[in-house]
């Protein structure tokens, strides 16, 4: 029997993030309704079915064409007939496509594109993921302490301050620069370099104002580049001969990063990446062992994190033509592309990495669509991590 063409309904982030020991993601002013757009749009013009809240969407309207990911919204596109689920939003524990009991007779038949909403929730956590990946061991990662504001709840600024002096303290002068981020951010939110004890202390506070958890980690002055790797697929990839090697999490080419500002590369909500990244040709990854061993790296820490839909991991050297280390796990990348209105400048690193395999920005979509696992898959995720956390 052949396979059922799939029907997709794409989901935008409506609900609000959940907060955790007083830990908030921001979230996305517009919740993701830009790259869902383009998601929709670009699926429906390249031979998908794609389901819209209103009958007539306008290409460059980008209320027109995601379904909110609330327990009504997700039913509401599920009773139109929708096969798959693009979800593209925040997932945690406690999202609908987890806990929904309403969902629960569609776990046999619909497919969701997104992580495990369980495997969302623990690994979005940058300190706890950075964590269990030491505990594993076998991967370059480079030095953190994560600091909590010990006044948080007990409302003593002056014993606060105290006790975080003592903390910063213990960080010698020889570890700066040292980068201090929030422990759930978002793209470059609060990410801050800090090249002395009073700047960090300064920074600290100012995050305590968001999260009662900080991430301080060894600044990584080295070139800056990104790996996506992609989930695992019985079908393959569109256009190309099944291989046994795209049946296991697999890397794209890496893309490398430049046009930093203040050592950070900055948020491509406020500048494209085509003005600061490009995919890293052929032969430089061939002349050069280490991008090898960080794409294997990689590969690795998706295989352990078991997830299920594309992740961005941001890797970076320790200093000029060293190894590479990974400092940033992304479980919501960005998927934004070309195609509609006055959009026909926007890639994400992603789709550089996906352009330098010769996949525009359908085809790439289409291999995401293929990978996707049936909601009780996602509902019964399991890692190896988890397990001997």
């Amino acid at each position: 029997m052949a396979p059922t063409r799939p029907v997709v309904a794409v989901l935008y982030q409506a609900l609000p993030p959940p907060i955790y020991g007083g830990v908030s993601k921001p979230p996305k002013p517009g919740g993701y309704r830009d790259s869902g757009a383009d998601v929709a749009y670009t699926l429906s013009r390249s031979g998908t079915e794609v389901l819209t809240p209103v009958e007539a969407p306008d290409p460059a309207n980008q209320d027109h064409w995601c379904f909110p990911d609330t327990e009504e919204g997700i039913l509401s596109a599920l009773k139109k007939g929708a096969t798959h689920l693009w979800a593209n939003t925040v997932l945690f524990g406690e999202h609908p496509l987890q806990k929904s009991e309403l969902l629960t007779p569609y776990e046999a038949e619909i497919r969701v594109i997104g992580q495990p909403p369980l495997c969302a929730d623990q690994f979005d956590d940058k300190s706890f993921v950075n964590d269990c990946l030491r505990r594993h061991g076998g991967l370059t990662l480079p030095r953190s302490w994560t600091i909590e504001d010990p006044g948080a709840e007990k409302g003593d600024d002056e014993a606060a301050q105290k006790t975080l002096d003592t903390i910063l303290a213990s960080i010698k002068e020889s570890d700066y620069p040292i980068v201090a981020k929030p422990v759930r951010g978002r793209g470059s939110h609060g990410v801050k370099i800090c090249r002395n004890s009073a700047e960090l202390s300064k920074h600290i506070a100012h995050l305590f104002d968001e999260s009662p958890r900080v991430l301080v980690e060894e600044y990584l002055n080295g070139d800056e580049g990104t790996i996506t790797i992609m989930p695992p697929s019985q079908e393959g990839i569109p256009g190309q001969e099944p291989s046994d090697s795209f049946t296991r999490h697999w890397a794209l080419p890496p893309v490398t990063r430049f046009n930093h500002v203040d050592g950070i590369a900055p948020y491509s909500g406020k500048v494209a990446v085509t003005v600061n990244s490009r995919a890293v040709a052929a032969e430089e990854v061939d002349a050069d062992p280490a991008y090898d061993a960080i794409m294997r790296e990689c590969e690795t820490v998706a295989s352990l994190l078991q997830t299920r839909a594309p992740l961005r991991i941001d890797i970076r050297r320790f200093g000029p033509k060293s190894r590479f280390a990974l400092f940033d796990i992304n479980m919501k990348p960005n998927i934004t592309g070309p195609g509609r209105p006055r959009r026909d400048d926007q890639t994400s690193l992603m789709g550089l990495a996906a352009d330098s395999m010769g996949w525009d920005y359908p085809t790439f979509l289409k291999y995401v669509l293929a990978s996707a696992p049936k909601l009780g898959e996602l509902r019964n995720y399991d890692s190896p991590l988890l397990r001997d956390s």
